[in-house]
């Protein structure tokens, strides 16, 4: 291939391969009779290589030195672990980014530092973006909207303290036999349906029936239940649409 060629394959300047050429980082395997650069399918593999460093950020005078050193293989295996910890870094900015989004979408009016120390990796704006990606644009969204972005640290202090406490009475509960769909389990169902109702949205028996739905179908809410006490996600579950059926008549 000539030079414009392997240009327009590779995407970069015909002055940016007469430069690698200059500085000996890419030199062309041929010449053709009037002396214009021909590319072998070689040349290309290492073009190839040359840009992948260089889109990770290495200078032209490492990269040099790096394929003079190593064979083929030996580039692959770097390239490949360097781009996987880059993604992994990026896949963590993206996830910062997003949830700074959804705070500043629900307006929570902490500080990043007050963030983590109440709620570690779990946010209360996950928790609305569920109710949001359920319900939609409806009046508990709203509600929601309105509420939080008034409350102060001291009523997320209160908030998360009122979720814990039940919580750890549902584990209590299920430690102690109760059944899920007993009077005990169904008023604790209902507490908790308050609990949310006075925070955050007016939710009805037939909302928190959906949510206890989420508790075991999404595994996040699963997780969450489940680092509390093995099989709290399905007690749980069972005790709020007990509670909903209870609430219904």
């Amino acid at each position: 291939m000539n030079v414009g060629e392997v240009a327009a394959l590779a995407g970069i300047t015909v002055r940016t391969l007469h430069h690698y050429d200059r500085i000996g980082l890419l030199s062309p395997s041929g010449r053709t009779a009037s002396g214009y650069r021909r590319y072998s399918a070689p040349d290309l593999d290492r073009l190839h290589q040359v840009l992948v460093y260089r889109e990770l950020g290495f200078p032209l005078e490492e990269v040099a030195a790096l394929l003079d050193a190593d064979d083929p293989a030996e580039h692959l295996r770097r390239q490949h672990r360097l781009l996987r910890d880059r993604l992994e870094r990026t896949q963590a900015m993206v996830a910062a980014v997003e949830k700074e989004m959804e705070a500043r979408a629900m307006g929570i009016s902490l500080t990043p530092e007050e963030r983590f120390e109440l709620f570690g990796d779990w946010l209360p704006e996950e928790y609305e973006a569920e109710a949001e990606q359920r319900w939609g644009d409806t009046e508990a969204w709203e509600q929601s909207q309105r509420r939080t972005r008034s409350y102060s640290k001291d009523d997320w202090v209160r908030i998360k303290a009122e979720g814990e406490d039940v919580e750890r009475r549902f584990a209590e509960a299920l430690r102690a036999g109760v059944p899920a769909d007993s009077a005990a389990a169904m008023d604790l169902a209902e507490e908790h349906r308050q609990q949310i109702s006075r925070n955050f949205y007016d939710c009805g028996p037939e909302m928190h029936a959906g949510l206890g739905r989420m508790y075991v179908e999404d595994e996040r809410f699963a997780a969450h239940y489940e680092q509390i006490a093995p099989g709290l996600a399905r007690y749980v579950s069972t005790a709020v649409q007990a509670n909903a059926a209870r609430q219904a008549g």
